[in-house]
């Protein structure tokens, strides 16, 4: 039986009708005492899953989050619902520390944020003896997780919660986690007890895109243009002077685009982000240190210009597109050099064997990903142990690629390697490979007498592009390596052996030979996100407007005031009264109060 009071704070105070999906049985457990461990994808409703408990618990909800920046806008969001909630981090003058511990002690907060560093000293863990908690909540609760994309050290310290309060409840949640992350979170987080609910991993609004990489910055420029012109979106890049010339890159042309990366000060970090969440159409250029935890609703794409070190990390990256649940973009270009580039990092990393093998594993993982001829959202989420059917929203879906029998190109390949190094001692780069398969007469093949070797020119039918597709998917299988050296030269493998003998077949994906960055595919049309009939869109847009401005009024991101799905709701239903008004989605008891009468002369 649920429970009528978490029903009640659902509506009254965050404007629902019922729960989605496992919210109603997660809250009814956490209000009833028990631990979980909750994975739930993001946009999927996760923070519902704490806070409708700590309203209904007596005390204090202490969320432990990584976000120091984001604590701001998660607190503002809160108290436009009513909701009496606070933070306490290093941002703050220590005159409204002071009063926010006070608050806690009183018994006057509903929720309190705080970062894992912060709770873990000895000042916060007193104050929280000194106060009654309903519950503690534990936020990206996969940075525990040493084999995680995120791991953050301080996270370990979180155990000690349960010996010090061990009658309060706990309910770590996440985005990402295959099985064994979720045993390591269990573990980790002494959640032995815990009950564990897993939802779908499945987007379905997030339509995925993987593309050669062929001067890549153009490409992202063509996304943005040909189908996100004006929108909100992330795009993330490995290293933080890529980040930088990104960033320059797209403000030159016309984006606005800001960078975000740890080389930057806390300062201008903050006011970028910042600025992300509260204007529209803003770019942000990022490494990974950005967006976990993303509110904003409204991003629409995700671009990845070089390749992810895990399907964890792009599943969770990519996750902060599309919240809203309408359409959106994951996208991400690829190519020889990635592939190149991660082994050698895997190779150069510090760590022992085991420690290389798992970088290794979950690379393969993400490779397979790129280059499989299956369905995309298939490949993803059969990762996190899922199955589903075809998509019917991916680009292998939409354009099918081509398979065709490599076997014989792999042999050429594979043999021009092995006479370098067995006729020559040398090593070469796929640069070099490429130029002798296909017979080019450069300075260096005739300098090394490259010329008179029997595998000079035997790959002249296919072009430079197919060669590379062919090298890199050796390379993503394992038929190649890479030097550990860090000459970036290759060598055979144990598996190359069986295709030099004929023993193994291989059918490779073809590559596109299209050279137009701009081709206009049916993968590359953009879908109207609010889908409105045209005599609901001047509403719609004024309410937009209206909604702008009270937010800049606030100080609060627009989507703090009311999400676009809300006011298409609006746009469409056209509520007559408060009380019409009050049974639209995401209209709650306080913004009823506080917008009512605005919202209903707009619709006049």
């Amino acid at each position: 039986m649920s429970d009528p009071r978490a029903q009640d704070v659902l509506q009254r105070v965050f404007g629902y009708e019922s729960f989605r999906g496992d919210q109603q049985a997660i809250v009814d457990h956490v209000i009833a005492g028990g631990d979980a461990l909750v994975l739930m994808p993001t946009g999927g409703g996760k923070s519902l899953c704490y806070q409708v408990p700590a309203l209904v618990r007596q005390g204090t909800g202490i969320v432990v989050s990584p976000l120091i920046a984001l604590m701001q806008d998660q607190v503002d969001a809160l108290t436009e619902l009513g909701v009496r909630a606070a933070f306490l981090n290093s941002t703050q003058d220590w005159r409204v520390a002071r009063e926010v511990e006070q608050a806690f002690i009183d018994g006057e907060l509903d929720l309190l944020y705080v970062a894992p560093e912060r709770l873990l000293t000895d000042r916060c863990l007193q104050l929280l003896e000194r106060g009654r908690i309903a519950l503690f909540a534990i936020d990206e609760a996969h940075c525990v997780s040493q084999w995680g994309h995120d791991f953050r050290p301080e996270y370990l310290g979180l155990s000690m919660l349960h010996e010090r309060w061990p009658e309060v409840p706990r309910i770590a949640l996440t985005a990402t986690a295959t099985a064994a992350t979720r045993v390591e979170i269990a573990q980790r987080l002494a959640l032995d007890q815990a009950e564990h609910f897993v939802a779908s991993f499945d987007r379905p609004n997030i339509r995925y895109r993987i593309v050669e990489k062929n001067e890549v910055r153009r490409q992202l420029l063509d996304l943005i243009r040909s189908e996100h012109e004006g929108d909100s979106g992330v795009v993330y890049c490995l290293s933080r002077a890529r980040v930088e010339e990104t960033a320059d890159f797209l403000c030159q042309n016309g984006i606005s685009a800001l960078p975000y990366h740890a080389g930057l000060s806390t300062a201008v970090r903050a006011a970028n982000q910042s600025r992300f969440l509260r204007e529209d159409g803003i770019v942000m250029v990022a490494t990974i240190a950005f967006g976990m935890g993303i509110d904003k609703p409204d991003v629409r794409f995700v671009a990845h210009i070089d390749l992810p070190k895990s399907v964890e990390g792009y599943y969770q990256e990519t996750g902060r597109a599309g919240r809203d649940g309408l359409p959106a973009t994951a996208w991400l270009a690829y190519g020889l050099q990635d592939v190149v580039q991660q082994r050698r990092m895997i190779d150069e990393s510090q760590g022992d064997e085991a420690y290389r093998r798992r970088l290794g594993q979950q690379l393969d993982a993400m490779l397979g990903l790129c280059e499989t001829v299956e369905c995309r959202r298939v490949r993803l989420l059969a990762y996190f142990g899922q199955t589903i059917t075809a998509c019917g929203n991916c680009d292998v879906c939409l354009e099918p690629p081509q398979a065709w029998d490599g076997t014989v190109a792999a042999q050429k390949v594979l043999s021009a390697v092995y006479r370098l190094w067995k006729e020559r001692g040398q090593r070469y780069g796929a640069g070099h490979i490429i130029d002798i398969l296909r017979g080019k007469s450069t300075d260096r093949t005739r300098q090394h007498g490259h010329e008179t070797l029997s595998v000079f020119g035997v790959g002249a039918d296919l072009s430079d592009n197919a060669w590379r597709g062919v090298l890199r998917q050796l390379l993503a299988q394992g038929l190649l390596t890479v030097d550990n050296e860090g000459f970036g030269t290759l060598a055979l493998t144990e598996g190359s052996r069986a295709v030099l003998k004929g023993e193994r077949q291989l059918m490779l994906r073809r590559e596109s030979e299209k050279k137009p960055r701009g081709s206009k595919s049916s993968t590359r049309t953009r879908a109207p996100v609010i889908d409105l009939p045209p005599e609901a869109m001047p509403l719609f847009n004024a309410l937009r407007n209206w909604r702008g401005e009270v937010a800049k009024n606030h100080g609060v991101p627009a989507y703090v005031i009311f999400h676009d799905a809300t006011l298409r709701e609006i746009a469409l239903a056209k509520p007559a009264s408060l009380e019409d008004l009050g049974h639209i989605s995401g209209v709650g008891v306080r913004k009823l109060e506080a917008y009512g009468d605005d919202i209903l002369r707009l619709v006049e």
